[in-house]
């Protein structure tokens, strides 16, 4: 295994290697085709760089911890927007999960439907692709402009167009309360409806989520106000009025518990499905959920995305058909995901700027191989 501790090393380690490279953070999402070649840790890359709570920045080292960039947040009563989400209930893993990691898959949770997905936080990049070439895009602050967003197009890359040695982003100040509108007993289609007028209301829901079997087996529908204490509860009783229907829970404990159960799909830790995340129009979910013929699903960004768990190896997308969204294969046997397409297959002419675009940045084809197809 290839272990730098500095972005010098880990250029040295991708100029010098003769084969491909296995890309690996705290190792707790493994998703994607089975890759083949020598493991490149980065977990050595570690560290806060620099914080600057009044300037609202954040810039750490790619195999610095996530916990570790959370609790300094924290401790400045600061959040990174999206929420990102953690994989290891869902996967059984018990690795440490990281910044760099969270970047790589562009990680976001629950709040995405009202501050964006992780890219849309980060703010600047350094990593080393597959030449040996360390290279650097955006900065410490919001306003840049740098030509060619690298930044957008690192974040998601899986680490097959570059590994990432720094990342730069911008948070934002915590809350003071946090409750969660409880609707019990809606279908899909009903559920769809009610998160669609509660985001299109005037009272900021931060997130929005359905679950066909809930933890007592039953339908529930969540919608979640933030805020000062004051605003929030006048904002959930005016949401509870329009909706004509649910239950306010103000219980921080239990809200967090239930929002962290959604964020990290733990309705599916320790099944023994495969397990399929699935973006959608929102206006589509019914439709796809009726056409996948299970009742084990999660719905969250207000129907945006679908959690299915499936039989071992259901391909999600031919029970679908055709829809205007993606579907990928997150959790599966390495059988499974060696036969079905991981992600979902591009269209040619996309297909054709992906494969440019790597042939650029590796052309040799060291970096995860393979894993995005």
């Amino acid at each position: 295994m290839l272990a730098p501790t500095t972005e010098a090393e880990l250029a040295d380690a991708i100029k010098t290697t003769s084969g491909p490279l296995r890309v690996r953070g705290g190792g707790t999402r493994p998703i994607g085709k089975p890759v083949a070649g020598e493991v490149l840790s980065v977990a050595g890359l570690s560290g806060i760089e620099l914080y600057e709570p009044g300037a609202l920045t954040i810039v750490a080292k790619a195999g610095t911890p996530l916990a570790e960039i959370e609790a300094a947040l924290a401790a400045e009563n600061q959040r990174l927007p999206f929420e990102p989400m953690d994989h290891r209930a869902i996967f059984g893993t018990d690795g440490t999960p990281t910044i760099g990691g969270v970047v790589a898959g562009n990680v976001s949770g629950p709040r995405r439907i009202q501050v964006g997905a992780c890219r849309d936080s980060l703010i600047g990049v350094r990593f080393v692709d597959g030449h040996g070439t360390a290279i650097k895009n955006g900065g410490r602050v919001m306003k840049n402009v740098t030509g060619y967003d690298l930044v957008k197009l690192m974040c998601g890359a899986y680490g097959t167009l570059g590994v990432l040695s720094e990342v730069s982003f911008k948070v934002l100040p915590g809350v003071e309360a946090c409750s969660t509108l409880l609707i019990d007993g809606l279908s899909v289609a009903e559920a769809v409806a009610a998160m669609s007028k509660a985001l299109g209301s005037p009272y900021e829901v931060s997130a929005a989520a359905h679950v066909v079997n809930g933890v007592d087996g039953t339908p529930v529908t969540m919608l979640r106000l933030e805020g000062f204490v004051a605003s929030v509860a006048y904002r959930a009783g005016k949401l509870q009025a329009l909706l004509g229907a649910g239950n306010v829970e103000s219980d921080l404990e239990k809200t967090h518990a239930g929002w962290k159960w959604v964020r990290d799909a733990e309705k599916f830790a320790g099944t023994a499905g495969d397990l399929w995340r699935i973006s959608v129009k929102p206006s589509e979910a019914p439709g796809i959920v009726a056409a996948l013929g299970t009742d084990e699903v999660l719905l969250d960004w207000g129907g945006g995305l679908i959690w299915a768990e499936l039989p071992a190896g259901t391909d999600a997308r031919a029970k679908i058909g055709a829809f205007s969204g993606h579907a990928t294969l997150v959790r599966a046997s390495e059988a499974t995901r060696a036969t079905l397409n991981v992600f979902q297959p591009e269209p040619a002419t996309l297909g054709a700027i992906t494969k440019g675009l790597r042939d650029r940045f590796d052309p040799r084809g060291l970096l995860n191989p393979g894993l995005m197809g």
